[in-house]
């Protein structure tokens, strides 16, 4: 499978690196062992985890309460737990080439 992908129990666990204060809110590609995404919002008391859920959900076509933060909350990168969707559906959603 893909490494920044994992399907569980509980949902499918997203690995994302995040880079606040960028010019425009997208999803870049591939990083490492996690999906690298750039966001406008600031790393200020949890703007940009809010922002990355809001901006994940969008893109992925779910209700934002199926996506919740797992891990990383004060760091760049972060597990998030998505509900209601396969590891090949997101896959499919984010761009079938990452």
């Amino acid at each position: 499978m893909f490494s920044y992908l994992h399907e569980t129990e509980d949902g499918v666990i997203l690995r994302v690196k995040v880079q606040p204060r960028a010019s425009r809110d997208e999803v870049v590609g591939v990083h490492g062992d996690a999906l690298k995404v750039r966001l406008t919002a600031p790393p200020v008391e949890g703007a940009a985890n809010t922002h990355l859920l809001t901006i994940l959900a969008k893109k992925l076509g779910v209700p934002r309460g199926r996506l919740e933060l797992r891990a990383g909350s004060a760091s760049r990168l972060k597990s998030i737990t998505i509900k209601g969707i396969s590891a090949a559906e997101v896959r499919r959603r984010l761009g079938g080439d990452l």
